[in-house]
Order: structure tokens, then C-alpha cells, then sequence
């Protein structure tokens, strides 16, 4: 069994943005992959969901484990090494195997996995950016990588790679890139997580009122932060009135790009053959 995995949402919008994409993976591979969130998602009602309840992993897992399955590959929906991979997940296994039997759950290379990235989001990041940042150089014309932020290093140093990688496609365009976060934790041990969105944002509005601001969503799903009235379009609207000269657009979302499809298909791909031979 294939899942792909996000870490959840009790926005609608994400549930059904996961079951698309999980539906074009399945075509991709010729082969059915169910969409499970780890958490939140359960909480949607069903009549917002067309009539299907969400699936989180540990009741969908031991519901699997009931009906033999006994080996499955989670696709991961993060950008990084985030701790819902490298803990969360052996964790709910390892509760479902003590229960129905042995369980393994392999969990395919995050979607940038460093040192090497992944070269196909930075293409999806210049496709959706480049479009928005516009030709006049008299503004100045500036872009802000936005995640939602993490308290782990490894996690962060992906978007750091990302940024360092788009600021190189906009090397020769007078295009400045910098970085923001949604949350971060208090305390200057997590400094290097980066600067607030809102923060940010009106930095730049104070230190150029006419700048041109594009933000650059390091986002898979609408949710809580991304997508229409997220907290993203409130700070972004926020800061507007409080620069009215400055100009702030909000990019698309990385997984409605048809290259991200491609880039879970590799990942699926990657691990069926790190598993065989096996009954996947």
C-alpha cells in the first residue's frame, strides 16, 4: 500500500487538495494511493468533505492492519526532516503492530532532501514568482520565501536552500530574495528560524515605501496560514494598509504546480524500489 501523508488540517480545502493530489499520483503509478493525514483532519465534518470522513494515520492503519496489511509506504507531504517522519510515524507503527501484528510503514525522502535539494521546486517557485514580480526597476522589487516555520535546524535549512537557490535564478534581474516565517518559538535559541512574516514585511515598507513585494509560498495546501483569508492574506493586507504604496502579491501554492506531481511520483518510485522485494 502506497499513503501519501500530509501533517493534517481542520481546513476542508487541504483534505480535498490532498485527495487530488493523491489522485494524480495513483495515475501516475498505475497503482491506488489512499490520502491520510497524521493529524487535525479527522476533526472536518463529513458533509465538507463530500461526504467522506478524512483519514488520519493511526485509525487508518489499524483499520489496514485488521483487513493483513503487514508493509506500506508513506509518501511525504514536508519539506523536510521534520520530527512527525522521523518520530511520529515509527511511533503509530510501532502501537499498531503491538496490537494486529507486525506493521512496517517505510517513509519515502521528504520532498528537498539535502545536501542535494530538489532543483524542481526551486522550478516551481521561479514559474509561479517570476510571472508577479513585474519589469520596473524603479520599484524595488523584492521577494519573500514564506514557510510556516520550524523549531528544527534541519527543517529550516531547507528553506535557506531554496532561498539561496531562487536568489540565484534572480540573480541578474535586481530582484532581492529574503525569508519569512508563519511561527516560531520565543527565545534566541530559535533565531535562526528567521523573521516573522508581518515583521518582515513591514520592514520592507518602511525602509522602501514604494517596493514591490512578492511572496513566494513555500505552502502545499490552503490551510490555517495559506490560501484565501489565511493568515498570510491578512498580515499581507495588514501591511498594505499600513504601506499604501507598496505593492504585496501572494503567489500560488507549490502543489497546485503540475511538476509537483512529478516530484511525488519520484519519491514513490524511489522507495518501491529501496523495499523490493515485498508484497507493496
Amino acid at each position: 500500500m502506497i499513503i501519501l501523508l500530509d501533517n493534517g488540517s481542520k481546513r476542508p480545502e487541504a483534505t480535498l487538495n490532498l485527495r487530488r493530489l493523491a489522485a494524480a499520483l495513483s495515475c501516475r503509478l498505475a497503482r491506488p494511493v489512499a490520502p491520510v493525514s497524521l493529524l487535525h483532519s479527522s476533526k472536518i465534518p463529513a458533509e465538507q468533505l463530500q461526504g467522506r470522513p478524512a483519514s488520519t494515520l493511526e485509525p487508518f492503519l489499524r483499520q489496514q492492519a485488521a483487513e493483513g496489511l503487514r508493509e506500506a509506504i508513506a509518501v511525504p507531504l514536508f519539506f523536510g526532516p521534520s520530527r512527525a517522519l522521523s518520530e511520529m510515524v515509527p511511533e503509530v507503527a510501532q502501537r499498531v503492530s503491538a496490537q494486529s501484528g507486525p506493521l512496517q510503514v517505510h517513509v519515502a525522502d521528504e520532498l528537498c532532501p539535502l545536501p542535494g535539494g530538489e532543483p524542481r521546486l526551486v522550478d516551481i517557485l521561479e514559474d509561479h514568482v517570476r510571472p508577479l514580480i513585474g519589469s520596473d526597476r524603479a520599484r524595488g522589487r523584492r521577494v519573500i520565501l514564506v514557510d510556516h516555520g520550524s523549531p528544527i535546524p534541519e527543517v529550516t535549512a531547507v528553506r535557506r536552500w531554496l532561498a539561496a537557490q531562487l536568489a540565484q535564478r534572480f540573480a541578474g534581474d535586481a530582484v532581492a530574495v529574503a525569508e519569512a516565517v508563519m511561527e516560531r518559538r520565543s527565545g534566541s535559541e530559535y533565531d535562526f528560524n528567521g523573521q516573522l512574516l508581518a515583521d518582515v514585511l513591514n520592514g520592507f515598507g518602511d525602509e522602501d515605501p514604494n517596493a514591490h513585494v512578492v511572496l513566494a509560498m513555500q505552502f502545499i495546501s490552503p490551510g490555517r496560514h495559506a490560501g484565501a483569508g489565511g493568515d498570510i492574506a491578512q498580515i499581507a493586507e495588514a501591511a498594505a494598509a499600513r504601506h499604501p504604496n507598496m505593492q504585496i502579491t501572494i503567489s500560488r501554492l507549490m502543489g497546485e504546480h503540475p511538476q509537483f506531481e512529478e516530484i511525488l511520483a519520484a519519491r514513490a518510485l524511489a522507495a518501491l524500489e529501496r523495499h523490493r522485494p515485498s508484497d507493496l
